[in-house]
């Protein structure tokens, strides 16, 4: 029986270094994976702007999951997976999981009205405010504009985060609640969804293979994709183990960021596939 090996990867804080957003430290590691033909599959909140240019400084050509599995990328020259020739476009098989981005806009409307209070997301902003926001480039901010799925917004003051879920809820979306911003998601969205869906098309392209998945993240924003996958592993921050992926039991990388991501992802190669 053939053995394959699919790694599922968090960006920031994982693969790339949480203050820096370097990489250098896993190239390495992701040139072994790609001449072993390991698919490295990024599952982020970022935007498909946002992770076409990480993949091209990477080179590598694997299908990637885009804003909180959201939407799932597929690129048409991509010989690992048939797919139907349905939902084509921009050189990609697009698999949906969640609504278009003028649904999402729709839905924050539908928030504040009921909070009665603005609520400003990316769409109100301009690239300047996102800048200094988040500190991005004016590049980088024009990407993290480019949403096609769902819509991050600035955390409301004086609104329990069980309260925003209750009322996304009520109406059909699904909400990923974080210090700065939260981002808003159709209901049938989800990391961990989008994971098992590409799973499934790997295991139909080669059904008598033997698939084992890795899933790498440093957040609880990566819970759902971590507990999709046989190998979850845990990347620290430099203080530790974020305090909503502790008690888990599942293994920890022995540093942050990229170095962390590198030494665990070899040791699991060696050990699975003796590379």
């Amino acid at each position: 029986m053939t053995k394959v090996l699919i790694i599922f990867t968090d960006l920031d804080g994982t693969i790339l270094d949480s203050e820096t957003y370097s990489y250098q430290k896993a190239v390495p590691v992701i040139n072994i994976l790609k001449e072993n033909q390991v698919p490295v599959i990024p599952v982020t909140s970022k935007t498909r702007l946002e992770v076409e240019t990480l993949r091209q400084s990477l080179q590598i050509n694997d299908p990637f999951i885009v804003e909180n599995g959201s939407g799932i990328f597929v690129p048409l020259d991509y010989n690992h997976l048939t797919l139907p020739k349905s939902n084509q476009g921009a050189g990609y098989h697009l698999h949906r999981l969640g609504c278009i981005y003028s649904e999402a806009r729709q839905g924050l409307e539908k928030i504040a009205t009921i909070l009665n209070q603005p609520l400003r997301g990316f769409g109100d902003m301009s690239e300047a405010e996102i800048c200094q926001l988040t500190g991005l480039s004016s590049q980088e901010a024009k990407q993290a504009k480019a949403r096609e799925f769902t819509e991050p917004f600035l955390t409301p003051k004086k609104v329990t985060p069980e309260r925003l879920n209750e009322i996304v809820q009520d109406l059909g979306y699904r909400i990923v609640v974080g210090d700065r911003f939260c981002h808003l998601l159709d209901a049938g969205a989800g990391k961990g969804k989008a994971v098992q869906w590409l799973v499934d098309s790997y295991q139909s392209a080669q059904p008598n293979a033997k698939i084992t998945t890795l899933g790498l993240g440093n957040s609880p924003n990566d819970l759902e994709m971590l507990e999709a996958v046989d190998l979850p592993i845990i990347v620290p921050g430099n203080k530790g183990i974020h305090p909503g992926l502790s008690g888990k039991g599942w293994q920890v990388a022995p540093a942050p960021g990229s170095q962390g991501w590198a030494e665990v992802v070899r040791g699991v190669v060696l050990r699975k596939m003796g590379l």
